[in-house]
């Protein structure tokens, strides 16, 4: 990792925002974003009982190489990404987000930039368990 990308975990253990915030605080910084991602109850308007996240093996790889591109497209002096694995129930942290700037419409954006290239480009999948008993795989390729 660089010194920009201060932390990038993919874990089966809970999320910690304090960790995070903490990864990304640096005297520099006049903003701070953290975005984050829980699993919700509902989805396509079935209700959703609980999810599984499963990641390729290269994902962790995929992800510092997220980063590190997301952190060079914007003028920031700090990044973080960590996302869970296993299974969550609703509400459950899935994934979050923190970026560090001088200012904050660059961090803003960047934090933006980071989710969304994230979740469309690292080959972590959701299994996602409906109340109905049916599930449905997101994020396949």
């Amino acid at each position: 990792m660089t010194d920009v990308v201060r932390s990038c975990v993919i874990s089966p253990e809970p999320l910690s925002v304090d960790a995070v915030l903490a990864a990304i605080t640096d005297p520099r910084c006049g903003g701070e974003v953290l975005f984050l991602g829980r699993v919700r109850d509902h989805d396509h308007a079935k209700e959703v009982s609980g999810l599984g996240y499963s990641a390729h093996p290269g994902a962790l790889a995929a992800m510092q190489d997220v980063c590190r591109v997301v952190a060079a497209r914007h003028d920031v002096l700090a990044v973080a990404a960590v996302h869970r694995v296993g299974d969550l129930r609703v509400g459950d942290l899935a994934v979050i987000i923190g970026v560090a700037s001088a200012h904050r419409a660059a961090a803003f954006e960047a934090a933006r930039d980071l989710i969304d290239t994230l979740k469309s480009t690292v080959p972590i999948w959701k299994n996602q368990r409906f109340a109905d008993g049916t599930a449905t795989w997101v994020g396949l390729p």
